[in-house]
């Protein structure tokens, strides 16, 4: 089959967690300082690169060969998935990592996500439901739940045992969750509802390995408000625990299986809850009864949705670089074509050829931009999560506020760009089929632009609430930091255009809201901020990522003047100054040109009737 994991080393996650970001910094905090240093990076990654080489790539074509099915009410997973799922959950690669308990050993979470992206270049499908759901799921009860019904479900969620799930969507309410109609109905203990309801679309919804099946349900209860600020959030299992440990099936129910365009071995399944009226979930948070008919289940559950994004950007790198890296493997291998500048030399290798090596070029400077954004991060989680400074923790969060958006809906949208355009075009004919890897890939990312909220939700939380937040105090803070780097390194020898488009991209964003603000004053305009918003999103991204890159280049410049040319490691680095070089002078520039865009002020889109649409 056509699946390949082209992952050769693991330079890059070494140079973005030992150079880059203080890693250092993480690794001091009390949860971290006894069990892990700096020096254990390099085996950490490197023993993942080779396990999921040997464990997880197989699994690929296993979803293609054996797709999901449904069978007499069961969910069947492909069978080479189960013992995969058990030995990363056993070996600490999954949901454990949010074990809290004292002597826990845990990952932080800047270096775990780059072995979830590994995982995930090997097999698009196997991240989000096995190992995505179950570690948010947990994160939440974790967090949430008391102490009793901690004990419940996460000791076999953190063994893998139980697998978990995030239940939000409804056929009539889609991204609407205001109008979802699942029910909840109070009984004789405060703790415990009894549940109705429908949701579709539930990834790793059910299956045919797991003790259990702990969803993250989103209900209304009876007599609570209507809209999102009525609607609360349940613990409810697929089988109900009693107290002595024993299990009963609670009423809990697969309907069908989506039959969808990737990720054939990812069971996104439809469930019914509560059919025979005996489907039992726990409340988390507060009785809406008893706060004028107000539920939390949103606001909770965008604490797992939040995180569920970033992941989205690290689903996304994923296929972004094993495209990358298996369209170069064809690139050297494949000899077609004279070069344009020297017809006589004969036929060459197609990387010669000049717009292979500007499509090449532009995935690997892209993916390390998504790459920096992502784990950029990862890294403020940690500091959020455990740094004993509250300066510092606000810093992090704030940071992490603007990121979240841009991680995910920036890279999933490029995700999309690069595998069904620059990858399988440098393939040519052979990229269209399932012979090459870069068809599936193509296939399988699509989705992650859908997941956790579509990629116009994640722009008008950008412009709606990110601008906004503290009447724009955090996102001014946000662009002064980027402005205070650049006044700081402009004049760097060597890198005058790279920063002198950065000036003009931080300039031509001012404008950029300085004009959005003006729409929002004027009604007949007013249609024009989310007409812009998705654009608006990918410049930010932008103008983040060609930062971040040159902070990258900045570093690699000062390695090589160092190392000297002839070292073994120059080339790397001379790689990461090609790839800041290129994303600065080729991409960033879209900040300037979108400002003028939206000075223009087209409201052809607010103008047009539905019904010219027709022809």
């Amino acid at each position: 089959m056509a699946s390949n994991f082209a992952y050769k080393n693991t330079r890059d996650f070494k140079f973005i967690l030992k150079e880059w970001l203080p890693l250092d910094k993480i690794l001091a905090y009390q949860r971290y300082r006894e069990n892990y240093s700096v020096d254990d990076v390099d085996m950490i990654l490197d023993t993942v690169l080779k396990m999921t080489k040997d464990v997880v790539e197989p699994t690929s074509d296993d979803g293609e060969v054996n797709p999901i099915k449904f069978e007499n009410g069961q969910v069947i997973i492909s069978p080479t998935v189960p013992p995969v799922y058990k030995k990363l959950i056993s070996e600490g690669w999954g949901c454990s990592n949010n074990d809290t308990s004292e002597g826990a050993v845990v990952l932080p979470q800047v270096i775990m996500f780059p072995l979830w992206e590994m995982f995930s270049a090997a097999n698009p499908a196997f991240v989000p439901p096995f190992l995505a759901m179950a570690q948010g799921s947990s994160m939440l009860i974790n967090e949430l739940a008391p102490e009793d019904i901690k004990q419940k479900f996460l000791p076999k969620m953190f063994s893998g045992d139980y697998t978990g799930t995030m239940c939000l969507t409804e056929p009539q309410a889609g991204s609407d969750v205001g109008e979802i109609s699942s029910k909840a109905f109070p009984t004789e203990d405060p703790r415990v509802y009894k549940i109705k309801g429908q949701k579709i679309f539930i990834s790793n919804g059910d299956n045919n390995f797991a003790e259990n099946i702990v969803h993250l349900f989103l209900a209304r209860v009876d007599g609570a408000r209507p809209g999102t600020g009525g609607i609360s959030l349940f613990i409810v299992p697929k089988y109900w625990i009693n107290d002595d440990g024993s299990l009963e099936f609670n009423d809990v129910a697969a309907t069908g299986v989506e039959h969808k365009m990737g990720m054939h071995g990812n069971p996104t399944v439809s469930l019914s809850f509560g059919d025979n009226d005996g489907c039992r979930g726990y409340l988390l948070g507060r009785n809406p009864l008893e706060h004028e008919g107000k539920g939390d289940g949103m606001s909770l559950m965008f604490k797992m949705m939040n995180e569920e994004r970033l992941v989205c950007g690290i689903l996304s790198i994923s296929v972004i670089a094993n495209a990358y890296h298996n369209a170069h493997e064809y690139a050297c291998t494949r000899i077609q074509g004279t070069p344009f500048t020297n017809p006589k030399q004969g036929r060459v290798p197609i990387i010669e050829h000049e717009d292979i090596k500007r499509a090449l070029l532009r995935c690997k400077a892209i993916t390390e931009a998504c790459r920096a954004i992502t784990y950029r991060g990862y890294f403020n989680i940690d500091v959020n999560h455990w740094d004993p400074d509250p300066e510092e923790r606000k810093k992090a969060d704030d940071e992490l506020a603007v990121i979240i958006p841009l991680a995910k809906a920036y890279c999933s949208e490029i995700s999309w760009d690069l595998a069904g355009t620059e990858a399988i075009q440098i393939y040519g004919g052979y990229g269209y089929i399932s012979d090459y890897p870069c068809e599936k890939l193509a296939r399988d990312t699509k989705i992650n632009t859908l997941y956790e909220g579509t990629t116009y939700i994640q722009a008008m939380d950008l412009v709606g609430r990110k601008w906004n937040m503290e009447k724009g105090a955090v996102f001014a803070r946000w662009m002064q930091g980027n402005k205070e780097f650049y006044e700081a390194h402009k004049k760097t020898p060597g890198f005058e255009k790279e920063f002198e488009q950065l000036g003009q991209a931080l300039t031509a964003y001012q404008e950029i809201q300085k004009t959005m603000a003006e729409f929002a004053q004027d009604s007949e305009k007013r249609g024009l901020i989310p007409t812009f918003a998705k654009r608006v999103l990918m410049a930010t991204a932008e103008l983040l990522g060609g930062k971040l890159l040159l902070e990258q280049a900045l570093l690699a410049d000062r390695r090589v003047q160092e190392l000297g040319v002839d070292h073994y490691d120059c080339k790397f680095y001379q790689g990461k100054i090609f790839s800041a070089r290129y994303y600065l002078l080729n991409e960033v520039p879209h900040v300037a040109n979108l400002a003028e865009i939206i000075k223009l002020a087209d409201t052809s889109v607010l103008e047009i009737d539905s019904d010219y649409f027709i022809y």
